[in-house]
């Protein structure tokens, strides 16, 4: 741009220099034939000015001053420009810088607006998560609200020195109508079933009672390694000297259990005291409160269900994961004797003593030794199922010189018992559950809840052990949740077990030559009273000429509860039952007599939560 430019100046400077001379040549040819007016005026010009030379200097030297001040104001602006173009390159530098770092600030601000995106997600799902938060919170502080206000207000256990108190109770008001009379309370003596010679065959009888209600505790205490406690139970089913039916109906108060265990984590376990037998069927593992009784209305349960309530102490272990379980207890024994054409050389124990706090009107064996159960019991998983054996030992005094009015000689003998058994329960369906109970051997009778003779004698007056059977089926249809039935067929069997004497003469349970030909004869009141207890006009005729041994005892029930609730605040429930009994005699002279009974029970009853 420079050197055009000064090319530019230069070519005008030439220019105006050859047009100069030009004009001064044509002055001068034309100056010798001017006119002479013209020359004149030339010349006085001439005078007058500068020359032809100055003003070309003049001008030289003017344009000379152009060209120097061009070129300053030339080298100026390149400078201008130089720094125009270092400005440019940068503000292109700044520029390149700005675009990248506008791209970095793009990017970052893209990343930026995402996060802020992602962190308002969160955000808001902060504000959500913290209002249900704030919900889950209220709620749970409502319900633990009222948590405490019904722990505190309606606590489920007591609470004393570190001991937790569970009361146990249910109220009952019951009924019971008998086709044959049993002068019986809503406990059925199952052998008392009379046969058709007995005026009671004649008389039916109804009985309503509130007895059956049941008051008790559980107590417990937990420490590191196991828990403490115990357990006790009483209900009213018991008569005193003054109980009557009268007025007031005064009932004491029956012992039924009273327990005290220790129960370590490891699944060992000690319980001692008066309890269920470990016969007993129970619903898991052997864990006492846990028995699987026969859901009728009658506190003698049903016949073929094997039972005792009885001092123990037991001691159980648990395997498998806790589906396995064996067990073994010490039992309280007592023996049940029958006997027909018997010697009259011993004796077996003795009545009660009431300085020793026995019942002076009853009856009890001298023990040589407890009974001993053992069982082992298994939840897999679908259903219970156990088996048990039992050992029991029987012993009385007998004299072998009776008949010369003699004790020489005098000596204890002892017969050993036992059976064995097998309960299981199961599910048939997913609303109905299925039962099988069994109980056989020699001198179980007592377990049984028709309680027939463990023992008789043989002619010598030495214990012989009666071989018996327990069974009961039971089938329990849940309908509805507030709806069970319950459908049950037992039986128990005592066999007859007899010797012959030296005369001849069968002895023992049940002879075949027992007199059985007066028991379908009604006979009359015979006894003679003032009005106390079997006198006149309680004084019903019992059958003349009836041994009537029992053979086997029979019983079908089918029943219903209902519950009209079953909540926190307790359950309400409702029962009926109805039963068929049926008493079969061994044969003798005269036939096997038979005696039945229809009973229809009912129940009301408020269980505690």
């Amino acid at each position: 741009m420079n050197r055009n430019l000064k090319a530019f100046l230069t070519l005008v400077l030439a220019s105006s220099l050859v047009g100069a001379h030009a004009q001064t040549s044509s002055a001068t040819g034309s100056a010798a034939t001017p006119h002479k007016k013209t020359a004149k005026k030339a010349v006085a010009k001439k005078e007058a000015g500068p020359t032809v030379e100055e003003q070309i200097r003049e001008l030289r030297e003017d344009f000379q001053q152009q060209i120097t001040d061009l070129k300053a104001q030339i080298a100026a602006r390149d400078a201008q420009l130089q720094q125009a173009q270092q400005t440019a390159q940068a503000a292109q530098q700044k520029a390149t810088d700005a675009s990248a770092k506008a791209d970095t600030v793009s990017s970052s601000v893209a990343q930026s607006t995402q996060a802020v995106t992602s962190l308002q997600g969160a955000v808001s799902d902060l504000k959500t998560s913290d209002t249900n938060l704030i919900q889950t919170v209220q709620d749970s502080q409502k319900t633990i609200h009222k948590q405490i206000t019904e722990a505190v207000d309606s606590p489920s256990t007591l609470h004393y020195k570190g001991v937790t108190i569970t009361p146990i109770a249910f109220l009952a008001a019951e009924s019971v109508d008998r086709t044959r009379s049993l002068n019986s309370d809503i406990n059925t003596p199952f052998n008392a079933v009379p046969y058709p010679g007995a005026a009671q065959w004649n008389v039916s009888e109804f009985n309503a009672t509130g007895r059956q209600s049941r008051i008790g505790a559980l107590f417990q205490g937990k420490l590191p390694n196991l828990t403490i406690g115990g357990y006790v139970e009483a209900d009213f089913l018991n008569a005193g000297a003054t109980s009557n039916n009268n007025e007031s109906n005064s009932y004491p108060l029956r012992f039924r259990q009273a327990w005290a265990q220790a129960a370590m984590n490891n699944g060992f376990t000690v319980t001692g005291g008066q309890m269920w037998s470990l016969v007993t069927e129970t619903k898991h593992s052997t864990d006492p409160r846990s028995e699987n009784m026969p859901q009728t209305i009658d506190p003698q349960y049903h016949v073929g269900f094997s039972w005792t309530r009885q001092y123990g102490v037991r001691f159980s272990k648990m395997f498998a994961g806790n589906k396995a379980t064996i067990a073994a207890s010490v039992e309280e024994s007592q023996g049940l004797y029958a006997g027909s054409n018997v010697p009259s050389n011993f004796f077996i124990g003795g009545g009660g003593n009431g300085g020793g706090l026995f019942n002076p009107t009853t009856n009890y064996t001298n023990n040589i030794a407890p009974d001993f159960v053992v069982k082992a019991a298994f939840d897999p998983g679908y259903g219970h199922y156990e088996i048990f054996g039992l050992a029991r030992f029987f012993r009385d005094r007998y004299y072998p010189n009776q008949a010369t009015k003699s004790t020489v000689g005098a000596t204890n003998a002892t017969a050993a018992g036992g059976g064995i058994g097998f309960n299981a329960r199961f599910p048939v369906t997913t609303k109905a559950d299925f039962g099988l109970h069994v109980l056989t051997g020699d001198g179980v009778g007592r377990y049984g809840s028709v309680t027939l003779p463990d023992f008789t004698v043989h002619p010598d007056g030495t214990p012989a052990p009666i071989r018996a059977t327990q069974a009961l089926l039971t089938l329990e249809p849940h309908v509805t949740k507030k709806l069970d039935l319950y459908i049950n067929s037992g039986v128990e069997y005592a066999q007859r077990t007899t010797y012959l004497n030296s005369n001849g003469v069968l002895v023992g349970y049940a002879p075949q030559t027992l007199n059985n030909t007066g028991c379908s004869t009604e006979t009359l009141p015979t006894a003679t009273g003032n009005g106390f207890a079997g006198g006149a006009p309680y004084n019903p005729g019992t059958p003349a000429n009836c041994a009537g041994v029992t053979k086997a005892v029979f019983e079908d029930t089918i029943g219903l509860w209902y519950r009209f609730y079953n909540g926190p605040k307790g359950s309400l429930r409702y029962g009926m039952q109805y039963s068929y009994l049926d008493k079969h005699a061994w044969t003798g002279i005269g036939g096997a007599p038979k005696g039945q009974d229809n009973m229809v029970y009912t129940s009301f009853r408020y269980y505690l939560p």
